[in-house]
């Protein structure tokens, strides 16, 4: 799924046409400001990407764009606010994974999934990485902790963004196929889960690269395994999970953009392209890139298409295995 980077001529001409057109901003009267809802804390995959596009989709927005972080209830209480925004294309919900996962781990949501939201675009999508305490892990991968974890059933525990999280669903699978306890300790978002690790609260936790980053490169995070098809060329040496005795394992977490329903078709389309403009920007899709991002900019309809099937192959998962996402 990758996209074409633009060359330096192919921005500016973007750029010029954005001005030329009111795709800079010219229709928004009151110059009201971008809000984009963050629906977890900062220092998690979602906060970090919207950070990075933030200044140059306010360029071609023609409008100041802020980053609000609504966290809490995992996801919830950012979606419900989006949920309930005037639909004039001023409040974003920059969702994740849960989104589509929500409304299989929720007995009840205080919003229609399906209903109550448009898509904007699905701007990056991107492998977990399963990451371990450095210090108290001594597996060098997945096949060794999968090996001391059969040996040691009560040794271990792992930290999620939350109950019904994707990570959670992705640890639970692997933990399915390898036939081994790793305790589920749910956490808020990615900063305390990597907090949690760092604490050894928990052994592991399995987050994008972008959050674990820091933590890798000074040491104290060591990378087991990553849920991608294919190794992170920022982490060359470091197999993926079916390398690791999983063959056909494959997951990725994503970020969506969404506006509330009823929001004009119109308002919705200069919405896409503001986002597709800013993401394939050669300097925002690099950082991106750099920080284990895969840039997708799809426009609405994409988005909305991956959401549905993300919500049904982890609805058929929870089904099929009987799976209890606890609050």
């Amino acid at each position: 799924m990758k996209e074409p980077v633009l060359n330096r001529r192919q921005a500016v001409a973007l750029s010029a046409a954005a001005a030329a057109t009111g795709f800079a901003g010219l229709a928004h009267a009151d110059d009201a400001p971008m809000r984009l809802e963050v629906s977890f804390p900062p220092g998690g995959s979602t906060d970090i990407a919207s950070r990075i596009i933030q200044p140059r989709l306010s360029e071609l927005a023609g409008r100041p764009v802020i980053v609000e972080n609504r966290p809490g209830a995992a996801s919830q209480i950012a979606t419900q606010y989006v949920a309930k925004a005037a639909p004039d294309g001023n409040t974003l919900l920059v969702s994740f994974d849960t989104h589509a996962i929500n409304p299989i781990a929720k007995a009840k949501l205080p919003y229609d999934t399906f209903k109550d939201f448009v898509g904007v675009s699905m701007a990056v999508r991107f492998p977990l990485v399963i990451g371990a305490n450095a210090q108290h892990v001594q597996a060098k991968d997945l096949r060794e902790f999968v090996k001391d974890a059969r040996a040691n059933p009560s040794k271990y525990s792992y930290a999620s963004t939350g109950a019904g999280s994707m990570n959670q669903l992705v640890m639970e699978d692997i933990k399915r196929r390898a036939n081994v306890f790793v305790l589920h300790v749910p956490f808020s978002g990615g900063g305390p889960a990597v907090q949690a690790v760092l604490g050894n609260v928990t052994s592991l936790t399995l987050l994008s690269y972008a959050a674990l980053r820091g933590q890798i490169t000074a040491g104290k995070i060591r990378p087991l395994a990553v849920t991608g098809s294919k190794r992170l060329p920022e982490l060359p040496d470091v197999p993926t999970v079916a390398e690791c005795g999983f063959p056909g394992f494959e997951a990725y977490s994503w970020i969506g953009i969404f506006a509330p329903a009823g929001t004009p078709a119109a308002t919705v389309q200069r919405l896409t392209r503001e986002f597709q403009g800013t993401l394939q920007t050669p300097d925002i899709h690099s950082k991106l890139t750099q920080a284990g991002f895969e840039v997708v900019g799809s426009d609405g309809p994409g988005v909305d298409k991956h959401l549905r099937q993300e919500y049904e192959r982890w609805r058929k998962f929870v089904q099929d295995t009987n799976l209890k996402l606890e609050e």
